[in-house]
């Protein structure tokens, strides 16, 4: 999920035990506990663009695809309690990606494409398809954060802080954890 714009320093100043604690609150709501689960944290380099995600067995690969497709609750909460837009945004690169975004705790938009649903380019450029990339759900969600589709594909693998679920939380911001290229 992503948060961006004008609203990104409330998240960076966030306090690290109130995204946990937060975090935690998301994990029940969505039927998970937080036992072997972390919160993965970070940012697309020069942009104000961080991503949180949890980091456990049953968010990876098409089954983490899937369970993330559902289950938006830490969206929705910091949207709440940052009084900011949140992206929440799953891509299963062999069937779908879909964008749900919410503010004040609540949904307010979102799109949604079945890959199979959608027409070959009739001569099969590289650029006719990265047009058409670009109107897709992350497409459009890179246009309005200031970024490219390929930044937030890429953003999982990117240098992230790793915060325990299940342990104390360490002292500081948000902004104090992040690795410090990432800033």
């Amino acid at each position: 999920m992503e948060a961006h714009g004008g609203y990104l320093s409330r998240l960076e100043q966030l306090e690290s035990s109130e995204l946990i604690r937060l975090a935690c609150q998301a994990l029940a709501e969505d039927g998970q506990g937080v036992h072997s689960c972390s919160l993965a944290v970070s940012k697309v380099p020069r942009r104000s663009v961080i991503r949180l995600a949890f980091d456990s067995p049953h968010t990876y690969g098409r089954r983490g695809a899937r369970w993330y497709e559902e289950h938006h609750a830490l969206a929705r909460l910091l949207s709440r309690e940052l009084h900011t837009t949140i992206h929440a945004y799953v891509l299963d690169p062999e069937e779908f990606e879909q964008v749900v975004t919410y503010a004040g705790g609540g949904k307010v938009g979102g799109e949604r494409l079945e890959y199979d649903q959608v027409d070959d380019p009739i001569d099969g450029s590289d650029e006719e398809f990265a047009e058409l990339n670009a109107r897709w759900p992350l497409g459009y969600l890179a246009r309005i954060l200031g970024v490219t589709r390929e930044d937030l594909v890429k953003l999982p693998r990117a240098p992230s802080a790793l915060l325990q679920l299940d342990r104390a939380s360490p002292q500081g911001t948000l902004a104090d954890l992040l690795p410090p290229n990432a800033w």
